[in-house]
């Protein structure tokens, strides 16, 4: 990395590191303001709060990042301006983009780190942060899960579980599944004590199992010897663990793979229903795309705080800031309503401002 470069970029991660500690303390304190009794109360241990907190903020950071990037940014590019830096950096025949990069590196950086919490933390520690609250911070009050019903509408199976045995739904115990045929006649009933998912199969343990012929009767079994195995398994069930995690998930704390096959899974659904999903589905991976967006007009607006006037460089920004998460919300309204297709309803604000971004980026190159 040029001297230059490592400059700009600690220049730029001084002020980011600032906004982001202050808005999660800001986070931290009302939160403690509504929990902190009840914490003391239970006195969980470190990391069980820490974990919990962490939990708690997650979801957040999506709408955290882009503010204090663009905070971070105004400040940086405003200093650069007032103490003539900027002008320095251009007379030494230096390119705009290559004194901004740093900014936007950070800001894809940042961008891609939204996208890991998303999807790999919010599903696993997002809801439980919110069951462990709901419990009061007690592990002998967190609920668990039990008396699912799962339908695989795909494949015209229903699972009926008394109890997810394990957190990872790798074992469940108190099964029934009813397997129809495609007009829905009964086809088969299996009842086991556990079930347990190994090397990608399912495998139930002394399993009852009923035939039904095409008038409802039940029949003999077609495989007697198969199914006095008291551990059986049942390649043709294609269910996964993880759907039954998504039977029990909040949508809100599911991944972008976890919507995708939910989607999959459940073609019935209702037009409102599958288009609310759909939307909220593009929301999830327009999201990040947020943090480089407002940093692309956040540049133009801080040079123009540094050279014109600190007031409107600020409120230029905000107004840009402000009217993308407006029009956002304008767009999610509108596809709820059914006026504009959720995939555009989703991307629409952030190609919209991206292209102003670029222009305004052009404009002060």
């Amino acid at each position: 990395m040029k001297i230059l470069s490592r400059y700009v970029f600690r220049e730029f991660c001084v002020p980011l590191f600032y906004c982001i500690t202050g808005f999660l303390s800001i986070y931290l304190l009302f939160e403690l303001f509504g929990s902190f009794s009840r914490l003391m109360e239970a006195r969980p241990g470190v990391g069980k709060a820490f974990t919990y907190f962490a939990g708690y903020l997650a979801p957040y950071l999506e709408w955290m990042a882009p503010a204090c990037l663009m905070l971070a940014t105004l400040y940086t590019m405003w200093s650069f301006c007032r103490h003539s830096e900027l002008i320095a950096m251009r007379a030494s025949g230096i390119g705009f983009f290559a004194i901004v990069k740093p900014l936007l590196v950070v800001s894809v950086l940042m961008a891609a780190f939204v996208v890991w919490v998303n999807e790999c933390y919010v599903p696993r520690v997002g809801q439980w942060a919110e069951q462990y609250k709901k419990a009061k911070f007690k592990d002998s009050e967190m609920e668990k899960a039990n008396d699912l019903v799962y339908h695989n509408a795909a494949q015209n199976r229903t699972w009926r579980v008394g109890l997810m045995a394990s957190d990872d739904a790798q074992a469940l115990e108190d099964v029934s599944v009813i397997v129809n045929t495609r007009s829905g006649e009964r086809q088969m009933t299996i009842k086991s004590a556990r079930a347990e998912y190994l090397d990608g199969v399912w495998y139930l343990m002394h399993p009852e199992i009923s035939y039904y012929n095409e008038r409802g009767e039940e029949m003999a079994s077609p495989t007697p010897d198969l199914d006095k195995l008291s551990l059986r398994p049942f390649p043709q069930f294609n269910e996964r663990p993880a759907d039954f995690l998504l039977q029990n998930r909040d949508w809100k704390y599911c991944s972008t793979r976890e919507r995708l096959r939910y989607l999959a899974m459940y073609p019935s659904l209702t037009p409102e229903t599958r288009r609310d999903r759909v939307y909220d589905l593009w929301a999830q991976i327009m999201a990040p795309l947020a943090c480089i967006v407002i940093t692309l007009f956040a540049i133009p607006a801080g040079i123009a705080t540094g050279r014109q006037s600190v007031f409107w460089g600020i409120v230029g920004a905000l107004l840009l800031f402000f009217s993308f998460y407006g029009l956002t919300i304008l767009c999610m309204a509108l596809s709820r309503w059914g006026f504009l297709p959720p995939f555009v309803a989703a991307v629409l604000p952030d190609v919209l401002f991206f292209a102003i971004g670029c222009c305004l980026f052009w404009k002060h190159r």
